[in-house]
Order: C-alpha cells, then structure tokens, then sequence
C-alpha cells in the first residue's frame, strides 16, 4: 500500500487500523513549511489492505499498489479475502486440521501437529518458519502438501526456503504436519526450542481422531510433555458429507 501525498492532510485516522504498524505520521514542520502527512514503510507493511477497506481516510489517499512476486506473497498471507493461487482457498490458504472429520487426513495412530506463527500488530518475516521447519523436517514429519507455506520451502532436508520469500513480512503463516503418534513426544521437545529461538509468537495446534473409548491421543500427549490445553479447544462434528472412511 501506498499513501499519496498529493492528496494525504495527515490526519493519522488510517494508522490505527494497521496490523503491521507500518504507516508513521509526519507532523507539520513550520520550519521548512512542510505540510503533515501519513507514510506507508513498505519494507514493514503486509499488504493486508485494512486500512484501505476500512474507508477511514477522507481524501481517498490510500492507494492499492499492483503487487508483483515475491511481494504479492504479503497479501496472500495477510489479506483474508484473498485467494492464494497455489491452493485456491482464501484467508490463509489452507483448510488446516479442523476439516479432518471431512477429509480424513489424520487416521488413527497419526496426530496433525500445526504451528501458526504471527498475530496483528506482531506478523513475522517468513524466515522464521525455517526456525521451526530446520528442526521438524529431520524428524520425519509430513508436511501438509495443500498448505501456501510448504509450496515455499526449496529444501525439505533442511527446511530452507526459497531465497527470495525469505524477507518477506506477513501477517501469519501456518507449519502443518501429521505426526505418526510415536514421534509426538519427540517433535513436541522440538517445539519448545523453536519457541525459544524464534522472534514472533506462534501458537500450538493438534489434533487426532477420537478412540473408541472416547479419549483423545493429542490431549494425552500433550499431557505427557507438560503442556496445558486451551479452554479455546473444539470438537469438530462434521455435519457435511464426509470424502473419508
């Protein structure tokens, strides 16, 4: 995004929508005559678009850029209404782990494991992923094919990522995995260093099938390695026509 500042009266009614807090406000210099205006710091902005949707500026000075590759990358991990090209789904390109009831990705004896790193007002450049991917990947897990964040990484032995995304900032970006339920304890100890190394936040998803007895394995295995669930946890109960057994 860029403001135009032939049109900009520096009213910084457009600053606190920013997710990224990209957009800094200029006061009027008396000195040199200068009139205040807003200024969008591209390096630090994620093309969300929020603070244009928003419609709070009065003179129309926020402007839509055409985004090329690898920039257009920020929206398409920020931007919630757009559609990521690699997997023709909106918002943050995947269907995640909450759709298992429908499409059977996690069977018995597997656990999905996803990592969603970034938040508005902290996002993170997608070289922090690597943090999590350098560590995970040597471990044997299946990294989720139909997810924008795997469709990146040029390495899977060392969870590299393609060079020029590498700088790129947005506003999340989701690690999604399935875990065979042996290696759960292994790759969780794995998570606690990522999350001493990493410089955003991320938080932990799991998820496994429900056993006959109505226990739930990641709940278990979460408990083994002394991690304490979210009152946020869910059920999914599928009421839409399932493609999986």
């Amino acid at each position: 995004m860029i403001i135009d500042q032939e049109k900009c009266i520096g009213c910084g009614k457009c600053r606190p929508y920013c997710t990224a807090g990209a957009i800094v406000n200029h006061p009027k210099d008396k000195g040199t005559g200068r009139k205040a205006f807003s200024e969008v710091i591209r390096d630090e902005c994620v093309e969300c678009q929020v603070c244009l949707r928003a419609e709070v500026c009065p003179t129309q000075a926020i402007v839509e850029e055409e985004l090329s590759y690898p920039r257009i990358l920020r929206r398409a991990f920020s931007d919630p209404i757009y559609t990521h090209e690699g997997t023709d789904i909106p918002g943050r390109g995947t269907e995640e782990m909450k759709t298992n009831d429908v499409t059977g990705r996690f069977k018995e004896g597997m656990i999905g494991v996803g990592l969603e790193f970034g938040r508005p007002g902290i996002c993170l450049r997608l070289k922090e992923t690597e943090k999590a991917l350098g560590k995970l990947l040597p471990l044997g897990v299946q990294v989720e094919p139909h997810n924008p964040l795997t469709q990146l990484i040029a390495d899977f032995k060392t969870g590299r990522l393609k060079e020029e995304v590498r700088e790129e900032k947005v506003l999340s970006a989701i690690v999604e995995m399935i875990v065979p339920q042996a290696k759960v304890q292994e790759v969780l100890a794995a998570v606690k260093e990522v999350a001493a190394e990493v410089e955003t936040v991320f938080s932990l998803d799991m998820i496994s099938k429900v056993e006959a007895d109505g226990a739930l394995p990641c709940i278990r295995e979460m408990e083994k390695a002394g991690l304490k669930r979210s009152v946020n946890g869910k059920v999914n109960l599928g009421l839409g026509k399932p493609f999986a057994g």
